[in-house]
């Protein structure tokens, strides 16, 4: 299932040499993250290791101390998840934060609603929202005027990519997007992260699963103490070197320096 392309062309977000602390703690040390269309990145590491951090200076959430944050080959300033969303870098949090009591095409739209004077157009709506989902191949989904309460995990988890895409997204980001749903929601899901890299958007993966990582990724980059251990195509590593990169921050060959693996622990 996985592409084994090698990255070509300029990447579409680029992240060099990142570093951020909080007060006397520094999260990021010298982070390098490239993500390139087309292709599904896995960020890995464990609990502490820096991603949720990572991620919300992707988002513009947290600003950066220093580095540079490249988006299409230029350097740019991220201040803010408005200006995230203007680049065209969408984010899927772990809560996927919908709303129960709204159907998926009210989901897909909140706080983005397109409206014919006064009032909103619901018909252009409801066709975008049937169109995104068809676009990624969704069919699980009966209508678009389902409310979101009566919707299954792998359903649930569907209406938020697709609503991430729906705005010409160029990178998406997508926090543990297969936790604690079943054997045929994580396959439906899994699917659908392919399908979004093959439709040429950059597709950031944050998840604990080390078989949903082998199976759906192109690149993994496991972070180790605020640290990229390594950057490895998923074809060249197995799931116990990527868990002793997460967990070392080195295996075998590959991954930090053993003085810098040593001095991070």
């Amino acid at each position: 299932m996985t592409s084994t392309t090698a990255p070509t062309g300029q990447p579409i977000l680029q992240l060099d040499g990142i570093n951020k602390s909080f007060g006397a703690v520094q999260v990021l040390h010298d982070v390098d993250l490239t993500l390139q269309p087309g292709q599904v990145t896995a960020l890995v590491g464990d609990n502490g290791a820096g991603k949720s951090t990572l991620v919300k200076c992707i988002a513009g959430i947290h600003g950066i101390d220093s580095g540079e944050y490249r988006f299409e080959g230029r350097e740019v300033t991220v201040s803010s998840p408005r200006d995230a969303a203007a680049l065209g870098i969408e984010i899927v949090y772990q809560d996927l934060a919908l709303c129960d009591n709204l159907d998926i095409v009210q989901n897909m739209f909140l706080g983005r609603e397109p409206r014919s004077g006064l009032v909103l157009d619901e018909g252009t709506m409801e066709i975008k929202a049937r169109d995104t989902l068809a676009s990624l191949s969704v069919r699980t989904i009966a209508s678009v005027r389902q409310l979101v309460s009566s919707l299954s995990g792998g359903q649930r988890q569907t209406v938020a990519i697709a609503k991430a895409v729906l705005w010409n997204s160029k990178v998406v980001l997508l926090d543990e997007p297969t936790a604690a749903l079943g054997v045929a929601q994580t396959r439906q899901v899994l699917d659908l992260v392919r399908r979004l890299a093959d439709a040429g958007l950059a597709v950031l993966l944050i998840s604990h699963n080390m078989n949903d990582v082998l199976e759906v990724s192109d690149r993994i980059t496991p972070l180790y103490l605020g640290r990229v251990a390594a950057d490895v195509a998923a074809k060249d590593v197995t799931g116990r070197e990527i868990v002793e990169l997460i967990t070392t921050g080195r295996s075998g060959d590959i991954g930090l320096a053993p003085a810098l693996a040593r001095e991070s622990s």
